[in-house]
């Protein structure tokens, strides 16, 4: 089974706009990892705003 390549992009894109990390450095985590990574973002993001 693979991870849908929509979801992919989006974290992608989520972790290089917010941290401006290169997009195969981010392909180059594995998947636990790289959502670890989102959801860090997203708790900055709402002590945020």
């Amino acid at each position: 089974m693979r991870y849908p390549s929509e979801k992919l992009y989006e974290e992608v894109a989520f972790v290089a706009y917010h941290f401006h990390w290169a997009q195969d450095d981010i392909l180059n985590l594995d998947h636990s990892t790289r959502q670890r990574w989102v959801a860090e973002i997203n708790k900055i993001n709402q002590k945020l705003y």
